[in-house]
């Protein structure tokens, strides 16, 4: 299955200035399947260590000399380590954790071999006190989910994803080709984007029962991570935790909510914890005043983004086999399955380098209801975002976002055919501010970057 981080390491590997790669995700995301398939591409060989399956082999790095450790694997693997032909993989290194701190030697004394580290869970022993990450001489990849268009590659769709990235705003797009990806669109919000998934969707001819069978395994593979941190982790708490977050999406979320029985500071504890393991994500409220967004953030205002849609259709029973055709995926469960999807996406926008993060605004008032889905940064501007489950739906918090930042543009995805309108603001007691809104289908959510740059197509 191709992703579209096969061409960050592409580029990564020819880089003069390039360090040891560190890719971080949640366990499932397919960081192992992504490192393979690079290798057979862009590589002679590949020696692979997997401290999960082999921890004693952590000590074939316990020499200071990193040329004698590269010996002492040569020996292991029974196979010849060339710098710029060969990759050294060190796959599940948070069974390791010492064996990350070396890979500054990799860099400072033998930089022209090229070394990628995975793991899953892997930010709980980057918080482990008696190891120290090695800063500036390594380098990060935060890996998730398979995006839709990588979903529509999978499924066989070139053609069409190949229209999505090529679509201006001035064009029409044809009632066809919406259907088209509203139908792909409805498959991806219950299988989602984890690759193994994904791969026994398509293997068994779309059957959604293997797909549902696929993530039930992952689930319980998560349960049972939680349980190899009980000395760091409070394991029942966390598992309770977990199983919460899906019925808050789509709000503002409370520690009361995510286990009314425990203490604020043991579901924050938990949640922190979740979020270490990239399984959820805190979308953080911005004042929104200018950018960065997330110079203005309120740490103790947040919603959630859970790692992925398939699994959150999961575990609200959603059930593609029990649905009629026709049913609009995206109106289960009030909207929350849209808003996912948005900010699933939304928040991997900047790039593979860049940790995944993203904001929203409410109105910091009393007795206020105004509250926009996201905000992201677009150039010099903060773009409020509202999410839409249909074709309609009121756009009063953007509106109010726009009349008291005094911006300029709003992007709403929804159902709908993609719109570009000149409108204005409609407060009551407040004088109309005009501003440009931006209407994409939920399926372009991809495109909403190259879409909302200046000078790739007038907005409006």
């Amino acid at each position: 299955m191709k992703r579209f981080a096969l061409d960050f390491l592409a580029q990564w590997r020819l880089r003069p200035d390039r360090k040891p790669l560190v890719i971080r995700g949640a366990r499932q995301v397919g960081k192992t399947e992504l490192v393979r398939i690079f290798a057979r591409q862009a590589f002679d060989s590949i020696v692979e260590i997997n401290f999960d399956e082999n921890p004693e082999k952590a000590s074939l790095f316990d020499e200071p000399d990193v040329r004698t450790i590269v010996r002492l694997i040569e020996a292991d693997a029974s196979k010849k380590i060339v710098p710029g032909e060969t990759l050294l993989f060190l796959d599940e290194i948070q069974g390791a954790p010492a064996v990350l701190a070396k890979l500054r030697y990799f860099y400072e004394k033998m930089p022209e071999l090229h070394v990628i580290a995975a793991g899953s869970l892997l930010d709980f022993s980057l918080g482990a006190p008696e190891y120290s990450v090695p800063v500036g001489r390594i380098e990060f990849m935060y890996l998730g989910p398979m995006s839709f268009e990588e979903f529509l590659l999978a499924r066989g769709q070139e053609q069409l994803r190949e229209y999505l990235s090529m679509y201006r705003i001035s064009q029409s797009l044809p009632e066809a080709l919406h259907a088209k990806a509203r139908a792909f669109l409805r498959e991806y919000f219950l299988v989602g984007g984890l690759p193994g998934v994904v791969k026994a969707f398509i293997e068994s001819d779309l059957d959604m029962k293997a797909a549902a069978r696929a993530q039930s395994s992952l689930l319980l593979t998560y349960y049972a991570d939680f349980s190899k941190y009980k000395r760091k982790v409070d394991v029942p708490m966390l598992q309770a935790v977990f199983k919460n977050i899906p019925a808050t999406i789509g709000k503002t979320a409370k520690y009361s909510s995510l286990n009314p029985l425990a203490r604020s500071i043991q579901v924050r504890e938990s949640l922190d914890q979740l979020e270490k393991a990239r399984l959820v994500f805190r979308v953080f409220h911005s004042d929104g005043n200018g950018i960065p967004l997330g110079a203005e953030i309120h740490p103790s205002s947040f919603k959630l983004v859970f790692l992925d849609i398939g699994l959150l259709a999961s575990f609200l029973g959603l059930n593609a086999a029990d649905l009629p055709r026709d049913k609009d995926m995206t109106l289960v469960n009030s909207g929350a399955m849209a808003e996912q999807f948005i900010g699933q996406h939304l928040l991997y926008r900047n790039g593979f380098y860049h940790e995944p993060s993203l904001f929203y605004w409410n109105r910091q008032s009393k007795g206020s209801t105004a509250e926009v889905d996201y905000l992201i940064q677009a150039g010099s501007l903060a773009v409020p975002v509202e999410v839409k489950a249909g074709k309609t739906g009121r756009l009063r918090s953007l509106q109010v976002f726009i009349q008291e930042k005094n911006a300029s543009l709003g992007l709403r995805f929804n159902d709908d055919l993609p719109s570009c309108l000149e409108s204005t603001t409609s407060i009551a007691g407040k004088k109309p501010q005009p501003f440009k809104l931006l209407s994409l289908p939920l399926y372009l959510v991809e495109q909403a970057e190259r879409l909302l740059r200046p000078g790739s197509d007038p907005i409006c």
